[in-house]
């Protein structure tokens, strides 16, 4: 089965930052008056004060996370992983025979950002085992090593 998201897309040239940030914000934010941020950084900060998790983007996730019983949000996909920390957490799933669907935030700006307010959790990739964060890479190698990923994995499969 394959996760279908229904999410704005951006234009490959755009970002977040710049299709959220309403027009009347000033061009130059300073944090102090002796040391103003360039622009670059203006955008970040300016993107820390907007939420990236709308309502929408909630109902959205919660409706996906509960989908499936594993669902990892990650860099690429469980056949192409495109980053390290995601091929760990694709090949320790494979080695236990879990079934699980994947979905790609490298292919939505909105998603990856909505996704690290929804989580509290900044990096990726991002496990959700019976619509609950579990964790990320390092967490996940963690409990495959002591063995409590395979048990909760059985258990949720269970249900």
């Amino acid at each position: 089965m394959m996760i279908s998201l229904s999410l704005p897309q951006l234009a490959p040239s755009s970002s977040i930052t710049t299709a959220r940030l309403p027009s009347n914000l000033p061009s130059q934010l300073h944090l102090s008056t002796t040391k103003p941020f360039v622009s670059s950084h203006n955008r970040r900060l300016q993107l820390r004060c907007l939420s990236a998790l709308t309502p929408e983007l909630k109902t959205t996730l919660d409706k996906v996370v509960t989908s499936e019983k594993v669902v990892l949000f990650m860099k690429g996909t469980k056949d192409f992983p495109q980053c390290g920390f995601s091929n760990n957490v694709v090949q320790i799933l494979k080695s236990l025979n879990a079934p699980f669907e994947t979905i790609n935030i490298l292919e939505n700006e909105l998603l990856r950002q909505g996704l690290k307010e929804y989580s509290s959790w900044p990096t990726f990739p991002q496990l959700y085992i019976d619509g609950e964060f579990f964790g990320g890479c390092d967490i996940v190698i963690e409990a495959y090593q002591n063995g409590e990923l395979q048990e909760l994995l059985e258990r949720a499969l269970l249900s």
